[in-house]
């Protein structure tokens, strides 16, 4: 009876205009121990399955990847050039400490570039991974449960008929947050985190945008800064008229700091930009109305590049941070051993005003923020579902263990700043600038 089922199959297909001959019987057991017949015909008008979506996506963030890759190997390459005319016949001698210097400068750059490389690479070699194992998921769902002893469909082009299960965060079933009040608080939620803009290439990989929450004419309150802090020469400040223009890519205006960055500890307080002047422990103050700097200071015995960063490293050594009270620098000292240490700052004179010292160790945690005078850190720079897990409260003295779920959407998290005016936290996770929402409780 099957092969005449079969046959009248074939009949129906050659009528519908389909090649019997690529169609195929198969025979095997299932995993009962039952004989099913399963028969195959190829699709008349999709020559290949698509892809799932998961695994489409994973070989594109690979793409992405390698060609970071090879843009890090030419500059590499160039430098290594760079360093082999410096140290030959023509550096020594006549160019003297210059050419020295210069040497040690690019082999400090040449360093860091293969550390990002290396970060790269293993990033790189985890999306293989796992599109590696969505294949062989794939291919195990595709051959169905029957034993080894079936039969290998002879043709790739069969239709295929699938479920899918979406994953639902269990926050999205829940009512929204009622607002909060005007007044200060305890932070007791953190939405989630909403995309505004992707940065265009590596050099945005990391870096820290912001809003004046206290703006200085003649610019407001929409208008919104930008610094992308991979490079060793961080000078260039984007600044754009709202997010909207931010999310198109076209700033209005464009400074050149008159010294480097480092990392992404700057805030915008006042009509100001705060920032860390590059490889010192020095804070510039610069007036954006006058393009200038109105203000340097040292901090006092802080640690600088590389000394007490956070977890996630790229010289996160000292952080400046703004809320409802006032300019905060976050770092450490070799008196505390590493510990954070929290000091307001005089906004106009960059004069240390009063230090608070934790217990928390500032290498421990990811990223650290301050909402109404009380700091609180975040655990993971990578792990997706993480939690603000530490609070210090300078009011009282005292810190204790949070658990707040926070979410890394992109799995590198390299800013977190909090905006009193708009009661969000600013972020840049792997190249994507995002917001969260956060609501405060009752002190």
């Amino acid at each position: 009876m099957l092969w005449k089922l079969f046959l009248a199959v074939c009949v129906s297909s050659v009528l519908r205009g389909t090649l019997c001959s690529t169609a195929s019987l198969r025979r095997a057991n299932d995993g009962g121990g039952r004989c099913l017949y399963t028969f195959t015909v190829p699709s008349p008008v999709e020559h290949s399955c698509p892809e799932p979506a998961a695994e489409q996506e994973l070989r594109r963030q690979g793409a992405l990847q390698r060609t970071e890759m090879e843009a890090l190997q030419t500059r590499l390459g160039l430098m290594e050039a760079l360093v082999s005319r410096l140290a030959g016949p023509g550096g020594a001698g006549g160019q003297g400490r210059g050419l020295e210097a210069a040497y040690s400068a690019t082999m400090r750059e040449k360093t860091e570039l293969q550390r990002e490389r290396d970060r790269l690479e293993a990033e790189r070699q985890e999306l293989q991974s796992r599109v590696d194992r969505l294949g062989q998921e794939n291919s195990r769902l595709r051959l169905g449960q029957c034993g080894p002893s079936a039969t290998p469909l002879r043709s790739p082009g069969f239709q295929e008929f699938k479920s899918e299960v979406t994953e639902v965060r269990a926050s999205s079933l829940l009512p929204s947050p009622a607002p909060t009040h005007s007044g200060c608080g305890e932070l007791v939620w953190v939405g989630e985190p909403e995309s505004h803009r992707k940065a265009d290439s590596i050099s945005g990989k990391y870096g820290v945008w912001m809003q004046d929450p206290e703006p200085v004419h003649p610019y407001g309150p929409e208008m919104t800064w930008r610094l992308d802090a991979v490079g060793s020469t961080v000078r260039q400040l984007f600044g754009y008229e709202d997010r909207k223009q931010l999310s198109r890519g076209f700033p209005s205006k464009v400074l050149l700091l008159p010294e480097s960055v480092e990392s992404t500890g700057a805030v915008v307080y006042r009509g100001s930009l705060y920032y860390q002047r590059r490889k010192s422990r020095t804070l510039l103050r610069y007036d954006l109305r006058t393009e200038s700097v109105a203000a340097r200071r040292e901090l006092p015995h802080a640690g600088f590049h590389g000394q007490y960063p956070y977890s996630w490293g790229g010289y996160t050594d000292i952080d400046l941070a703004v809320d409802e009270t006032g300019l905060w620098a976050i770092y450490s000292t070799s008196k505390a051993k590493g510990a954070i240490v929290l000091s307001r700052l005089d906004p106009d004179s960059l004069e240390v005003l009063h230090s608070w010292e934790t217990s928390v160790r500032k290498q421990s945690v990811a990223n650290a923020f301050v909402i109404c005078g009380t700091l609180y850190t975040v655990a993971s720079y990578t792990t997706p579902n993480t939690t603000v897990n530490y609070s210090y409260s300078t009011e009282s003295g005292h810190g204790r263990a949070l658990s707040i779920p926070f979410l890394n959407r992109y799995r590198y998290n390299s800013m977190i700043d909090y905006n009193p005016a708009r009661r969000q936290l600013f972020s840049w996770d792997n190249y994507h600038m995002v917001t969260y929402d956060v609501r405060l409780g009752t002190v």
